[in-house]
């Protein structure tokens, strides 16, 4: 099948005027744009000032190996027009440009591959749908939001006036190219505004929206200079002129000559005492193409044996695609004010990928690579600074902001944990930032430290316990720790994929074991006191025979019967040894094609339940046997397994429910 975007057949040069059909992602986004993002639409003007400075940025880069690229016009710049009287906006640059087959490809199609799940992430809510149409790199097609037409001239660095390109379109599914003579490199995008969108011919509102949204991009953005209201300049001729049209605002007719209406400097550049805190959250809009201010930031210069600039920020919420692997991520990288390349991972590690920022550094060749990243030594050094940087000002805002920490460990929190395993030499940093739900509480709300739990360990204890479960109401339910809360020792509830992995990695705290509470022996120690080492020897000698008998009925179903030193209500529950696999942990490796051990787990019984009470009581063999093993399938519920056969498990429940509730003798 021929893809979307190729030309209907035309007997005509390819020089010639062409109509293509519009990729059908394409075709559904600009639907988005006209009918759903009405709010929001002056993020349109970000969107297309990022472009053009990419474009700059690109140029500049393909400069170093290629100097003549730059020779015909040595600044590079944007340049935007408003013309209220024909109600077009045009936002010009001398940057890398494109040619007729870029044009096609770049501006027809969406080529970047998780199409689907963009469309996937929008859900109605505007302002979502606005961020993550920067974020996915569309914002071309933001244009549509305000016009109902646009055209779209350029010329590739490089390449001849005769090899230009005008692209354009109404936004109904179809858009046309042709090769024209562009005398200039560099792009324009003209906006033929709607009829409702005038407000963006206006030079007083787009001037307020460059330094709202692009006040610190790296270029000059330069419009004409505005000339001086009408009646001062009619009093001054002895005339009265004209009334201003609609949309000079009074200001005048605009100048020839063009003046810079942004600071048009970097502003990492800048000493931190001259940037202010709007500032600093203004450039993170533009950076990140996000409409919510960040949680913080860090600004740092470091010199001396190796030298760079890194601006690091927090998101206050996370992108659609965090957990995407492949999704782009990374830092924005300069040399020495030079622009090299955008999602530059190698300066962070994984588990920080939500970062946002800029690193410009001093000391790295021009012409690096993304294969030299990862192998220069400076590289290295500078990753492992800025992960420093990064879990100082964690450090910080969990100190001093407590309630945004929270939003941060909200959004964040599950990534974060990904460092306990991946960045060792950090473990120590990490550990403190970590937040879990526990049983002092009686809400699930993740906000107690490990700090917070030394803090309330009871005398004598040299455990953290804690427990993880399918969700953390099962967590706080767990029979495994049914005595630890009954004794008032504080649980820590984990419920989330990543938890069985991380605690794995987890030996001590200030000295502390942690300690899972459904593996091995619970280790009381001096918690356990006299008594109850003499009332659990008790229990045992009278029980020896019921748990010889649990044991022969469930065979090797399990490793071994034995008193609980756990169960306070419940009447059995499975414990795994301390290197055993969890089932969900085995259910996770196992949908991931990697074959795990079967794991024994040890039946714990509560001798003093009624159920196990009645189970001793039994002297029918195949009863027995039947209270067994419906006592071992609870267990395993209990702890989120599943069982081999549902069915028949229901079926032994009911047969016992009619023999508990029918007359004494009635049933055999």
């Amino acid at each position: 099948m021929e893809s979307e975007h190729k030309p209907r057949p035309n007997p005509e040069p390819a020089s010639a005027r062409q109509t293509h059909g519009f990729q059908a992602e394409v075709r559904e986004l600009l639907k988005l744009m006209i009918h759903s993002l009405y709010s929001h639409r002056e993020i349109f003007l970000r969107e297309l000032l990022s472009n053009a400075s990419d474009a700059c940025d690109r140029l500049r880069f393909a400069a170093i190996a290629d100097a003549a690229l730059l020779a015909e016009e040595p600044e590079l710049a944007i340049r935007i027009d408003a013309d209220p009287s024909a109600g077009t906006l045009t936002i010009t640059d001398n940057g890398i440009g494109m040619t007729r087959e870029e044009a096609i490809a770049n501006l027809g199609t969406i080529a970047r591959s998780g199409t689907a799940e963009f469309f996937r992430s929008l859900s109605g809510d505007e302002q979502k749908a606005s961020q993550l149409i920067g974020q996915f790199g569309v914002g071309f097609y933001s244009a549509f939001i305000v016009a109902e037409r646009v055209e779209v001239r350029s010329r590739k660095a490089g390449v001849p006036a005769q090899a230009g390109v005008r692209w354009e379109s109404g936004a109904d599914g179809e858009f046309t190219v042709e090769t024209v003579t562009q005398p200039a490199r560099g792009t324009a995008v003209t906006l033929h505004l709607k009829a409702d969108a005038r407000e963006f011919a206006d030079a007083l509102r787009v001037r307020g929206l460059i330094r709202r949204y692009s006040d610190h991009i790296g270029f000059a953005v330069r419009m004409r200079k505005q000339g001086e209201p009408r009646e001062a300049a009619s009093a001054r001729a002895g005339t009265r002129g004209p009334e201003a049209r609609p949309g000079t605002d009074m200001s005048g007719e605009a100048s020839l000559e063009y003046e810079v209406v942004n600071q048009a400097k970097a502003l990492w550049t800048l000493p931190r005492t001259q940037i202010s805190d709007e500032e600093y959250r203004q450039f993170y809009q533009y950076l990140a193409h996000d409409f919510a201010d960040p949680l913080a930031w860090s600004h740092n210069k470091v010199e001396g044996k190796r030298e760079y600039i890194s601006l690091l920020y927090l998101p206050a919420r996370a992108p659609f695609d965090l957990w995407q692997r492949e999704a782009a991520r990374g830092l924005k990288l300069y040399v020495r004010r030079v622009f090299i390349m955008d999602d530059a991972e190698q300066f962070l590690p994984l588990y920080l990928r939500f970062v946002k920022g800029v690193v410009d550094c001093s000391d790295l060749p021009l012409n690096i690579s993304r294969e030299l990243l990862q192998q220069d030594p400076e590289v290295e050094a500078i990753r492992g600074g800025l992960a420093k940087r990064v879990l100082d000002l964690l450090a910080r805002l969990a100190k001093d902001e407590p309630q945004k920490y929270a939003t941060f460990w909200k959004e964040f929190g599950a990534v974060l944990k990904e460092g306990i395993a991946q960045d060792l030499p950090n473990q120590g940093a990490l550990l403190p930032l970590l937040r879990f739900a526990s049983t002092h509480a009686s809400d699930n709300d993740p906000s107690v430290s490990l700090g917070d739990y030394l803090a309330r360990m009871q005398s004598g204890q040299e455990r953290i316990y804690y427990v993880i479960a399918e969700t953390l109401e099962a967590a706080r339910a767990s029979p495994a720790i049914e005595r630890l809360k009954e004794r008032g020792l504080e649980v820590l509830l984990l419920a989330e994929r990543i938890d069985e992995w991380v605690m794995g990695q987890l030996e001590t705290y200030e000295g502390k074991r942690f300690k899972d509470a459904a593996r091995g022996d619970l280790e009381l120690g001096a918690l356990a006191s006299d008594a109850d080492r003499q009332q659990h020897d008790a229990q045992l000698k009278e029980s020896k025979g019921l748990l010889k008998r649990i044991k022969d009925a469930l065979g090797e179903r399990i490793s071994e019967a034995r008193l609980s030193e756990r169960l306070r209500e419940s009447p059995a529950c499975l414990v795994l040894g301390e290197h055993d696999l969890p089932e969900r942990m085995r259910r996770i490796l196992a949908a991931a094609g990697q074959k795990t051990p079967q794991a024994r787990p040890l039946l714990e019984v509560n001798v003093g339940h009624p159920l196990i009470r009645y189970l001793d009581g039994l002297t029918d063999p195949a009863q027995f046997a039947e209270l067994a093993q419906l006592l071992y399938e609870q267990a395993l519920l209990t702890e989120g397994g599943q069982l081999a056969n549902a069915p028949e498990y229901v079926q032994r429940l009911n047969r016992l429910l009619v023999r508990l509730a029918a007359p004494q003798g009635a049933v055999s």
